[in-house]
């Protein structure tokens, strides 16, 4: 019996211009395959509306399936990516 396909993830990274460990979350998703959406909060308005909503203030919160991760912490990322 073959393994069901996982659905695919609704994964959202929150960023701005200069943020080194924003650039390596958004290498991180593409190097393994993560399809993610990309918000510049510097220029988006809305974007850094919806940041302060979910409760942070700083760059990159990732946000997987309505899963807040604050800061790019590559093993809890997957954790959320897997589950």
């Amino acid at each position: 019996m073959a393994d069901k396909p996982t659905p695919a993830k609704k994964i959202v990274v929150y960023h701005q211009p200069g943020c080194a460990p924003c650039h390596r979350a958004m290498e991180f998703l593409t190097k393994n395959g993560f399809a993610y959406e990309s918000k510049d909060v510097a220029v988006d308005e809305k974007a850094a509306e919806e940041l302060m909503q979910i409760g942070s203030m700083s760059t990159p919160t990732i946000v997987v399936d309505g899963k807040v991760l604050v800061g790019f912490q590559p093993q809890r990322l997957l954790e959320l990516l897997k589950a």
